[in-house]
């Protein structure tokens, strides 16, 4: 990340007191930076700029320190930027790892599903039970014997 060092008290072309107020803001974007709350981190270094303009304006900081120090606040401006991009793109790769893998496992689960309930369809079925062909029939009464071979013996 690019260095705000430049508000540093021993510099010429800015006063201790103003010096020391930005310092300390300088000192709250590199915290928030570190904790990765880059949203912070902004809001921060939005405070710094205004308050290093209205400075520039009220006389406490030179031309050439103000630019240089607005220099140093864009360079980490597009820092902090870059990793909120990093970050929204890393958060957004994550949640669509996360919906397929959801959509995997749902898919899993209707599958399984579905095998359990053929398995129990298979294990609840009534097994069919086959009635035996009926055989020859029987002779008649009168001694005859039925139809077919054997009627002329």
């Amino acid at each position: 990340m690019a260095s705000l060092t430049a508000c540093g008290p021993a510099a010429t072309g800015l006063e201790q007191d103003t010096a020391h107020q930005l310092q300390e803001q300088v000192l709250g974007v590199t915290k928030a930076a570190a904790s990765n709350d880059h949203a912070a981190a902004l809001t921060v270094l939005n405070k710094l700029e205004a308050d290093v303009a209205a400075a520039a304006g009220n006389g406490q900081i030179s031309e050439e320190r103000r630019r240089r120090i607005m220099t140093s606040v864009a360079a980490v401006r597009a820092d902090l930027t870059g990793a909120m991009d990093a970050a929204a793109e890393a958060a957004k790769a994550a949640e669509e790892a996360a919906a397929a893998a959801a959509e995997t496992a749902a898919a899993e689960k209707i599958k399984a599903d579905a095998a359990a309930a053929a398995k129990a369809a298979q294990e609840n079925t009534t097994p069919v039970i086959v009635a035996p062909l009926p055989g020859p029939a029987p002779e008649q009464a009168n001694g005859k014997k039925g139809k077919g071979k054997g009627k002329n013996e």
